[in-house]
């Protein structure tokens, strides 16, 4: 198990917790012994359950007044987590890391329970029945680092491109947990450049902002073609000596929206890839390393230079993985599908802004993610819905203004927020869920838009696409055959991917994926999502090829331009 792709600390000691816990259900004595990160439908007797639970491990602390920092990479979908009986934090939603801190651990041997519950209920306004599957367990990796009572929480690195070459700054937050206040001074590098930030004093449980801005005019820029990566260091010095570190990877791009089109590094870009699910038949959502390396490789191989993180936060392995195959990822915030009702839970505002800042705050850096999304087919036709959708689009611009916004929106001729995101993005299933000629319904849909606030600005088919049950071959083409779900898509991206007027299209989807069984089970034969280019093992459907083969044109096109 990998964290990361690169080495974040020199300085800081990291354990990594992966490996064997114990776990029992909710009123039941029997221990389990299951696999961290993991998801626990994948033991035999908890295939189907939905409910609490709790997991167990012994920490060993070498020296007593160790300060000690856990972070999970993701709990679905409920935590709370105890340190020796003792709460030390409580979490929502599966798919965005947090903390938890432990002062002065004495030596010697320790528990860390974590209580986890996956139930769909009033307290849970984002998890619900749905369209994909919300697994139980600690799904993603876990580590305990030993902190001194000063410490760098994060870095944030943005890039600027001007007439004489780029401009970069890092942000590093340094947060002083002590009862005393302390003197703290940066060592910064990044791309061949040092210095020294002036040495600032931090009161007594306050955290502060240090600032590094430089010209890097000899930097190679990231792109799909040169995905060139740079490490940026920040060591934090007191008294003389550095006590911790933070090594962030990044790249130097910039995106914007011009008119009707989406900019990287001042060229304009068109997106063509897929809407991807983390799940797998064998494994859930708790991907190993080397699934996350084939889906990549699959997707290039079929010529996609984009992916959808639908509909939620992905593992920052994956996304290290774009960062160094230069796919560009536009990453969406977890909330899908929600009915006005559903979007006035009194939890709806306060979970969504938390996963907004989690998922931005943590990957922030990644120079691949070039689109952040949000509420993907929520009720933005209503006057609710509306203010919903405007409160989180303002909230994720003072979070980052470097990266263009958008949300999908299947509220077709009635969508009342089109003048919210920089991108406007629709799903549209012509020749699934309706019938009639691709090229007509794209027609139909963008004179809406040219009627409405979303006038003028970049277009994106977010999501099309057809079933097809893998092996179901039929020489009638009938729905749920793999040359029914292959003629659609031809179909679709013969027009999409030749109108002028888009600047991206994405298939529904990567591959076929567990859906919540009795709610879905009139609309999702298996219990899957058949929507896949590929099935749930990754074995390759008719549209495979189809796929490949257009893609793969329309790659050359863009190339030769």
């Amino acid at each position: 198990m990998v964290i990361r792709l690169f080495e974040q600390h020199h300085v800081r000691r990291v354990r990594e917790l992966d490996g064997t816990w114990e776990f029992q259900r909710e009123n039941d004595s029997q221990t389990y012994h299951l696999a961290v990160p993991g998801c626990w439908e994948q033991h035999p007797d908890l295939a189907t359950y939905r409910g609490r639970g709790q997991y167990h491990r012994t920490i060993q602390v070498e020296r007593a007044g160790t300060d000690l920092q856990f972070e999970f990479q993701g709990v679905s979908h409920t935590a709370d987590v105890y340190f020796d009986g003792v709460k030390i934090a409580h979490h929502y939603n599966a798919y965005t890391p947090f903390t938890a801190r432990v002062a002065d651990a004495t030596a010697g041997s320790h528990q860390l329970t974590v209580a986890v519950d996956n139930r769909f209920s009033e307290a849970s306004a984002l998890h619900k029945p749905n369209d994909y599957y919300t697994y139980g367990g600690i799904v993603r990796g876990v580590t305990v680092a030993e902190t001194p009572a000063v410490f760098i929480k994060q870095s944030h690195f943005t890039s600027t491109m001007t007439a004489i070459g780029w401009r970069g700054e890092l942000l590093v937050t340094v947060v002083n947990t002590a009862a005393t206040a302390k003197p703290v001074a940066l060592n910064v590098s990044l791309a061949g450049q040092r210095a020294t930030l002036s040495s600032a004093t931090l009161a007594p449980h306050t955290s502060r902002v240090l600032r590094w801005c430089a010209p890097f005019d000899q930097v190679t820029a990231w792109s799909p073609a040169h995905p060139q990566l740079y490490l940026a260091t920040a060591e934090l010095v007191v008294a003389e000596r550095v006590i911790d570190d933070l090594i962030e990877r990044v790249g130097f791009r910039q995106v914007k929206t011009v008119g009707n089109r989406i900019q990287l590094n001042g060229h304009p870009v068109f997106l063509q890839g897929f809407n991807r699910h983390e799940d797998s038949v064998a494994f859930g959502c708790a991907l190993p390393f080397q699934q996350l390396v084939q889906d990549l490789d699959l997707m290039v191989a079929m010529g996609a230079n984009a992916v959808r993180t639908a509909h939620y936060p992905n593992d920052q392995r994956f996304l290290d993985l774009c960062d160094e195959r230069g796919l560009l990822v536009w990453e969406e915030a977890h909330a899908r599908g929600l009915t006005v009702k559903q979007m006035q839970n009194p939890n709806f505002d306060r979970q969504c802004a938390a996963c907004n800042r989690e998922m931005a705050t943590a990957h922030f850096n990644h120079p691949s993610i070039v689109i952040w999304g949000l509420l993907n087919e929520c009720a933005s036709d209503t006057t609710v819905g509306r203010k919903k959708y405007q409160a989180q689009y303002q909230q994720l611009r003072k979070l980052d203004s470097t990266r263009p916004l958008t949300s999908a929106t299947c509220q077709h001729f009635k969508d009342r927020c089109l003048d919210l995101p920089d991108v406007v993005s629709y799903n549209l299933y012509t020749g699934w869920y309706e019938d009639g000629s691709v090229k007509a319904g794209n027609a139909r849909e963008l004179a809406w838009i040219d009627q409405t606030a979303g006038r003028g600005k970049p277009l994106i088919v977010s999501e099309f696409g057809a079933g097809g049950i893998y092996g179901y071959r039929n020489p009638t083409r009938c729905k749920w055959s793999e040359e029914r779900q292959a003629d659609i898509l031809g179909e679709c991206l013969d027009t999409y991917l030749n109108d002028p007027r888009l600047s991206g299209t994405f298939i529904w989807q990567f591959c076929d994926c567990r859906v919540t069984e009795e709610e879905w089970f009139a609309v999702r034969p298996r219990s899957y999502n058949n929507k896949g280019v590929l099935d749930e093992y990754r074995r390759p459907k008719l549209a495979y090829d189809v796929v490949k083969t257009k893609f793969k044109q329309h790659l050359h096109q863009l190339n030769q331009q």
